[in-house]
């Protein structure tokens, strides 16, 4: 019998799934994140910076002169011959893009916020809204003449960034940022990112984690047949949902097949097919690259850490970087176990995207594709309830895999894999018709929610762990809100709708404040202070910012603000 330290040695990390290849350019810029680490240090380093950058010259040209610099014995260069370096051959990561005017931007848009009637509150929706003005770019023509030359991807239509760090399009993002550009009549500008990200489906088969070169190897929750939906509400697009139709049809396969596919027996012997994330790649993340590196540090062979690069890419796919819902250990981030865990949000997502082809289909009249996807909501609805739903707590909670199995790609159901600790995420299928439609669904798990801990004085906590990740307490993040509130809303329960606008008002509030003292949106906030952006993770927080604005434009398109109803802190 072999032994599991035996069994470490001799395991084949290619066995774990594929791999997308990288570029010879990220590859390169990786070296320079490096040396930047080396030569500056880690105050205030930001390793994306540095596979943002772009090349003045062709790959080798540059490549000559990097491997010129005179290197000390640990790695690092005279920082001056550095900076010389980096502005004789780099193009700074903001040049690739430049900043346009969206097309149907007015100041004030007709018939925005009709709800709205405090002075003071519409003042500073017009101000959010006024943002996409900031974060509106197109890419610029010398990415589009040489792509060799940039990790930026050229996308054919403008876009709206979130903003700090992050200077190109990302998948989840965009669906609340197209939710708050419905909100401010922007439909050609929401059009566009669909465009472009449908654009991203017919290159390379699924929709990017976001628009650079070194994302190829990953998605991020799959939203886009939510955005198509939204416009089409709007504007009746037929046609955009004819181009939108084969791409959606495209990405839900490669949600339901290969390594994403999980097959778990019940016992009743029957089977369901559920989706997990799992990211084609076993390396460092190129934008966290020396990150990666130090966390793998403590692992004893390359099997291990090519295994621990694979959960930190996979973690970051499904958008929740970083949170102890995924680590068996949650005082240690090297024990990520995302690819063996089946996540209750994502699974939620596909449902939707399920149902919302369906609706499409029907629209444009493609019966086929109405029938098949209608049959593959029910199975999934039947699967969630199966494998996630507890209706003791009145949650769904994620399900963690083990190694038993009935057959080579079968698990084996067992009510003790499901893990039980509270998160947001356990709240999210409430957001999907199938279920916010059951009116005794709704009142066990909006009773769940409100006895949960997750509600606190600025808005519903992402988990009760206070790990310093940042997916987790004290942080609050605007897309959990948001459906979270739109799943209780759409309940058409009355205490449930009471309690969305709850949740709603506690979270504008803590925008409106946290925007008042800093004169800007941020990223994620700290739900248990009202006007205290959040903290904690592997960067330090961002300002922007793009689903922050979105979603605090739909509440206020969707619960108004009263004019004696004061938007400060209570």
């Amino acid at each position: 019998m072999m032994t599991s330290s035996q069994s470490k040695l001799t395991c084949k990390p290619t066995d774990y799934g594929p791999v997308v290849p990288t570029t010879p350019l990220v590859i390169f810029l990786q070296s320079v994140q490096e040396t930047a680490l080396k030569t500056f240090g880690s105050s205030n380093f930001d390793p994306k910076l540095y596979v943002d950058l772009s090349l003045k010259y062709d790959l080798p040209i540059v490549k000559k002169a990097f491997n010129d610099l005179p290197k000390t014995e640990n790695g690092s260069v005279l920082v001056s011959d550095f900076k010389g370096f980096l502005s004789k051959f780099m193009n700074g990561a903001e040049d690739d893009l430049e900043h346009v005017v969206p097309v149907d931007y007015v100041v004030e848009p007709h018939g925005f916020l009709p709800k709205v009637v405090h002075k003071g509150v519409r003042d500073w929706g017009l101000e959010v809204h006024s943002l996409w003005k900031n974060l509106s770019r197109k890419v610029s023509k010398r990415v589009l003449e040489h792509p060799e030359l940039h990790t930026l991807l050229p996308l054919k239509y403008p876009v709206i960034i979130p903003g700090s760090r992050f200077q190109e399009v990302y998948y989840w993002d965009s669906y609340w940022v197209i939710r708050g550009l419905l909100a401010s009549k922007m439909y050609e500008t929401a059009k566009g990112i669909v465009l472009n990200l449908i654009g991203l489906i017919d290159t390379y088969g699924y929709v990017l984690n976001g628009a650079r070169a070194y994302y190829t190897n990953r998605s991020q929750p799959p939203l886009l047949s939510s955005m198509v939906v939204e416009i089409y509400k709007r504007t009746n697009d037929m046609d955009l949902v004819k181009k939108a139709l084969p791409a959606l049809i495209k990405e839900h396969k490669f949600w339901n097949s290969g390594i994403h596919n999980v097959i778990i027996e019940d016992d009743q012997g029957l089977t369901h097919n559920l989706s997990r994330y799992y990211a084609m790649w076993n390396q460092p993340r190129p934008e966290s690259f020396t990150i990666d590196t130090e966390t793998a540090d403590k692992l004893t062979n390359d099997c291990e850490k090519e295994q621990l690069y694979r959960e930190l890419a996979s973690t970051a796919e499904s958008g929740w970087d970083f949170s102890t819902r995924w680590m068996k250990n949650t005082s240690d981030l090297a024990t990520l176990t995302t690819t063996t865990i089946v996540p209750v949000d994502l699974n939620a997502f596909v449902l939707k995207m399920e149902l919302d082809i369906t609706l499409l289909a029907n629209v444009a009249g493609e019966t086929s594709h109405v029938l098949h996807f209608n049959r593959a909501s029910e199975a999934r609805k039947k699967a969630m309830d199966t494998i996630f739903w507890n209706a003791e707590k009145g949650q769904w909670f994620d399900y963690w895999l083990n190694d038993s199995s009935s057959g080579k790609d079968v698990y084996k159901w067992d009510a003790s894999n499901q893990n039980q600790n509270i998160f947001a995420s356990n709240f999210i299928p409430l957001w999907i018709e199938s279920f916010n439609s059951d009116e005794t669904v709704v009142k066990k798990v909006a009773q769940s929610l409100e006895s949960s801990g997750l509600l606190r004085a600025a808005g519903v906590a992402t988990s009760l762990s206070n790990s310093s990740q940042q997916w987790d307490f004290p942080n609050g993040w605007a897309p959990v809100q948001h459906m979270i509130v739109d799943g209780l809303v759409r309940s058409g329960s009355k205490e449930a709708r009471s309690l969305a606008k709850d949740i709603a008002i506690r979270w504008i509030r803590t925008n409106y404040a946290a925007y008042k003292t800093s004169k800007a949106m941020h990223e994620k906030y700290d739900v248990i202070k009202c006007g205290d952006f959040g903290g904690g993770g592997e960067y330090v927080p961002q300002t922007g910012f793009g689903w922050s604005n979105g979603v605090v434009l739909a509440f206020l398109e969707e619960f108004g603000w009263a004019e004696d109803l004061s938007p400060q802190c209570q």
